[in-house]
């Protein structure tokens, strides 16, 4: 199998989103703001409905936040 890795947009949108903070990300998708920094690192790989939690937290879909990038 393959081995990769997820990248994400996360940051990004959270500025687009008028400057939300990790912690206000956190917040509406229930996790720690730890987890958000993890996540936008790339040091951890949320499960399925957490990266549909956070595309629907900003109103995208999830290849707009998430995508796989094969080694």
């Amino acid at each position: 199998m393959a081995k990769g890795t997820i990248s994400n947009n996360i940051r990004r949108l959270r500025f687009d989103a008028g400057e939300m903070t990790q912690k206000d990300l956190a917040a509406k998708v229930g996790v720690t703001r730890q987890t958000i920094v993890a996540i936008e690192a790339a040091k951890y790989a949320p499960s399925l409905e957490l990266a549909f939690q956070i595309a629907h937290a900003f109103g995208v879909p999830l290849n707009e936040v998430f995508w796989w990038d094969a080694d």
